[in-house]
């Protein structure tokens, strides 16, 4: 959050600004998107560290939401309770469950007991299976109302997506700033994200939608480039091939200038 308190600017003897107060919430949210072996998952974690590097002081909130849970495996988390888990009934508490609660402060505790910490201002959460969209039990919505609850303590928040952004939208219906299209540039990696960029373009809104060619050999980048441009897709940036993370999340850095994400 940004805050301004009793502002006063004074422009060639005259007062242009008078006492004002301003409070703008970072609170944003990125999505990254695409089939598995695409490399999101490096990216979400690398975007991470990158964040903590730009704003030591923000919170960061990664909501694995992928099938594999391997950004949470990213992390050396062994992830058995998530919020599959905590609908089901198969989620294992850490402490005793409290009484006296209603079933809206049931769900917020629950959750709250499955959030893993990374380090001070990084914190950790699992998915796993989605209820669709259009199921009515009370239950989903009461997890809905509870993450979107949990988001709004977060400056940052990064998810890491199955496949598209139908899917996190039946997790939680909330609006995406930026969401990233991770494609290993060939020309089935490229058509499979021009699929995925039509059904996830309704959920950002007025958000940014673009792709990210990942892990990507350096005489393949002109013809990859070709591919995306031939299918108006928007290239955000390039990260090419490399084995050190520091290297990748320099790529990422260059690559975060252009995004709708505070700078």
């Amino acid at each position: 959050m940004i805050e301004i308190q009793n502002l006063t600017k004074i422009y060639k003897k005259q007062t242009v600004l008078n006492d004002v107060n301003l409070r703008l919430e970072m609170g944003k949210i990125c999505g990254l998107v695409g089939v598995n072996g695409s490399g999101k998952t490096t990216l979400a974690k690398a975007f991470s560290k990158l964040i903590r590097q730009k704003f030591e002081t923000k919170t960061i909130l990664l909501v694995d939401n992928d099938l594999t849970l391997e950004l949470s495996e990213s992390f050396g988390i062994k992830t058995r309770n998530t919020l599959y888990g905590i609908k089901s009934g198969k989620h294992e508490y850490k402490t005793g469950i409290p009484t006296g609660m209603t079933k809206q402060e049931y769900i917020e505790w629950a959750i709250e007991d499955i959030i893993v910490s990374v380090d001070e201002n990084t914190d950790v959460i699992a998915s796993w299976l989605v209820t669709p969209k259009d199921c009515t039990c009370i239950s989903t919505k009461l997890m809905r109302d509870a993450l979107k609850k949990l988001i709004k303590r977060y400056d940052f928040i990064i998810f890491d997506c199955e496949y598209d952004l139908k899917y996190l939208n039946s997790l939680v219906d909330y609006p995406i700033d930026e969401a990233i299209i991770v494609s290993t540039g060939t020309k089935e990696n490229i058509a499979l994200a021009s699929k995925i960029m039509s059904t996830s373009r309704k959920y950002v809104l007025d958000g940014q939608i673009g792709v990210i060619l990942n892990n990507i050999e350096k005489e393949n980048l002109n013809s990859s480039t070709v591919l995306l441009k031939d299918l108006e897709l928007n290239l955000l940036g390039i990260v090419e091939k490399v084995d050190d993370d520091n290297k990748i999340i320099n790529a990422l850095d260059i690559v975060y200038s252009r995004l709708n994400l505070p700078q």
